[in-house]
């Protein structure tokens, strides 16, 4: 019920404005959020490479209806992955695109050649791009914008909700592609998506037998011990190696976890959020773990 709530006031703007304007909700937001600038998403990127895990970047940002704000969100892209190429972390620093961000519920052809540019700057660089996926109402016009940019940039991913009933079959029609494997983040009906947690794991890990078992590379977004355990032993049934697979992690979220698995000899990359565009973003990592909400309140408390 909390989740729903908070899922629901991710889209409010009443909320927006409440949740924004008081004083000590920045000192939370800046647990998950990189920072507003290149620059800061730049520097987390050096500190975490540093420490031997990957990162991919997202500016914030989506549901963009102005074409000059799509156009920006692009160019944002460009400038930030210009300003990774001297670091020469290749794809251990990607992007993350929401393609609402770059125009596609205002022109799906506009949002297209954005996401074109973001994914050329990313190629210059020897980096990729993995296109975020979004509400339900969105998955096909994602999943033909990726085939599109596939046709010269065959490394695109995307990203595949675990709860959306289409998903298993998505990922079968995904072979060969690199997939981040997400439970799913949108507040969706019952008519689309599993509702009940356990269904939401099941069918996560139906997904996950699917992506081990083809020749694409599986991106396991999770910060789920048991789920985590049950890839591992997955890709060894496959016949995969460290590199052949990764865990993806949010910024801010079991650090000490993420730390623990690169040193163990997995690939572990960091989904590092950046920009003044927060609040979508902030509200449903709240709904996805209470322990969030409760970190929140300690802050709000002063704890």
């Amino acid at each position: 019920m909390l989740g729903s709530l908070l899922l629901a006031g991710s889209r409010s703007p009443l909320a927006r404005r409440a949740v924004s304007g008081f004083p000590l909700t920045r000192k939370v937001v800046d647990r998950f959020v990189a920072g507003e600038s290149a620059a800061d998403a730049v520097e987390t990127a050096r500190r975490l490479t540093g420490s031997g895990l990957s990162v991919t970047i997202d500016h914030l940002g989506e549901e963009v209806r102005d074409s000059g704000a799509a156009v920006a969100a692009a160019k944002a892209y460009v400038s930030l992955l210009e300003a990774l190429r001297p670091l020469g972390l290749g794809d251990r620093a990607e992007a993350s695109v929401k393609l609402s961000a770059v125009g596609q519920a205002l022109d799906p052809g506009l949002a297209l050649e954005n996401a074109r540019q973001i994914c050329a700057a990313a190629r210059e660089c020897g980096s990729t791009v993995t296109l975020d996926m979004e509400d339900h109402a969105t998955v096909d016009a994602t999943l033909g914008a990726l085939r599109a940019l596939r046709e010269d940039f065959p490394e695109t991913g995307v990203a595949i909700q675990a709860y959306l009933f289409r998903s298993e079959a998505d990922c079968r029609d995904l072979a060969g592609s690199r997939v981040r494997l997400v439970k799913g983040a949108y507040a969706e009906p019952a008519s689309v998506a599993h509702q009940r947690r356990a269904d939401v794991d099941r069918a996560y890990v139906r997904c996950l037998r699917v992506l081990m078992a083809g020749s694409g590379y599986p991106m396991v977004a999770t910060h789920d011990d048991r789920l985590m355990a049950i890839a591992e032993s997955l890709a060894v049934s496959a016949g995969r190696g460290p590199g052949d697979y990764e865990f993806q992690m949010l910024y801010g979220i079991r650090a000490d976890r993420q730390a623990a698995l690169a040193a163990a000899g997995s690939r572990v990359r960091v989904y590092v959020p950046y920009g003044d565009d927060w609040y979508g973003y902030f509200m449903r990592r709240l709904a996805e773990r209470p322990a969030n909400v409760a970190f929140f309140l300690r802050a709000l408390r002063g704890g």
